[in-house]
């Protein structure tokens, strides 16, 4: 493999690659401030000064897989000389290997700035199917994020928030694993979400709805209705999460990050407190077993490791079976599949005989619009809900029954007073 160096015009200094290269050699590129990448001549341009040509015969030294034994001092870098292909092939990892490293730094990364699970997986997904839809994977820049994009939407049909999601993972991608400049991306395709109203249940349909669960599927769709969590929100409940004295449930790592407290209702007192203790007999169960340890957050479990046993960290709503881990027989509990209750909704909704195209995050809908009817403040709702703006609760101000004034519709007048 050879990496030449050359005088490209008055202001730059090309790079170009032949053969094939680790992700090393590329970063070493990237790293060199102000650098940036024509597509059609696939070489690499940094400013053509002492400081850069320093800067990138120092980042390409620092990979320890050549030795510069030619560069030239002065402004004009000529050819360095590395070794030969046959050499460099031995010890350099392959398109796919790059992949892996790449992916792997992102999700340090992502942790690092302490993204949610899920946005992490969600992340991971999308850098890795881009970077499988295309076959020369280390010059891609916004041409092809827009082509990937447009084949989201027009050929699999992907919603404008699918697509702005996968935009976000691939900018947050070029960003901080490839060091680009955000300069580079100015005019990617940002999908325009449409505004729709939110499916709000009537108060009567909640109760039919609700009436037709069972035990703790029924519990936990009162929850949400009751306090308007999401359902990875109520799902991600662990005891000591539920504050009787207070009447308070805290709902800890929300979207975003943030901690917030919701009302308990005082009617599921009694039947929260039986459910508890249903629960504890099952940690029981599992200790006697040699078993009990529950998933620790990560600052909980580096500081102490041992309450994973405890019970105040169990899941409130555990999973029905323990999992158990093949290789090393490990046994435990993770909480309930959110699937599981989106299924156990689904078939009540049908069976109510309700035709609104309803499920779990209709709960919390219908909560917000029903405590702004009977009259509670929108800064409240905002706060319960854990808006960060108050532009995402006034859509709830679109969909009730009657507004401030309690206006009239001129038909309900003409016709009253005929």
């Amino acid at each position: 493999m050879t990496i030449t160096i050359t005088s490209h015009n008055d202001t730059n200094i090309a790079i170009s690659f032949n053969g094939q290269f680790s992700s090393k050699m590329l970063d070493a590129v990237r790293s060199v401030p102000n650098r940036t990448y024509n597509p059609e001549q696939k070489i690499w341009l940094i400013p053509d000064n002492q400081q850069s040509a320093d800067t990138l015969l120092r980042n390409l030294y620092e990979t320890d897989e050549f030795n510069i034994s030619n560069a030239e001092s002065d402004n004009s870098v000529q050819k360095p000389q590395f070794p030969n292909e046959n050499t460099v092939n031995k010890s350099t990892p392959s398109h796919q290997n790059n992949h892996t490293h790449e992916l792997q730094k992102l999700k340090e990364i992502l942790i690092t700035r302490h993204y949610s699970p899920r946005t992490i997986e969600n992340y991971l997904f999308w850098a890795k199917f881009f970077l499988r839809t295309y076959k020369d994977t280390l010059f891609l820049g916004q041409n092809q994020i827009n082509e990937f994009l447009t084949n989201l939407a027009v050929k699999q049909n992907m919603s404008a928030s699918t697509q702005n999601q996968a935009l976000a993972a691939l900018l947050f991608f070029f960003r901080f694993v490839r060091n680009e400049d955000t300069k580079n991306f100015a005019n990617v395709i940002h999908a325009k979400n449409k505004k729709r109203a939110p499916v709000v249940l009537s108060k009567e349909e909640v109760h039919t709805i609700l009436s037709r669960l069972e035990e703790s599927k029924q519990l936990a769709a009162e929850i949400l209705y009751g306090t308007g969590m999401r359902l990875n929100e109520l799902l991600c409940l662990r005891i000591l999460d539920i504050d009787f004295d207070r009447n308070e449930i805290t709902i800890r790592y929300g979207k975003g990050g943030k901690d917030r407290r919701v009302m308990l209702p005082k009617s599921l007192v009694p039947k929260l407190k039986a459910h508890i203790a249903d629960v504890k007999a099952i940690h029981e169960k599992d200790l006697a077993d040699g078993w009990g340890k529950v998933l620790l957050p990560s600052n909980v479990a580096n500081r102490s490791p041992d309450s994973a046993k405890e019970f105040r960290w169990q899941w409130l709503f555990p999973q029905k079976n323990r999992w158990k881990n093949r290789k090393t027989g490990e046994e435990g509990r993770h909480h309930m599949d959110e699937s599981i209750l989106q299924k156990a909704v689904k078939n009540a909704v049908r069976e109510a005989g309700i035709v609104k195209n309803a499920s779990c995050h209709t709960f919390r809908h219908s909560f917000a619009t029903h405590l702004l009817e009977n009259g509670y403040d929108i800064r409240t709702v905002q706060e319960l809900l854990g808006h960060s703006d108050v532009r995402t609760t006034m859509i709830y101000t679109h969909v009730l029954n009657k507004g401030a004034k309690e206006v009239q519709s001129p038909l309900d007048e003409l016709c009253g007073n005929e």
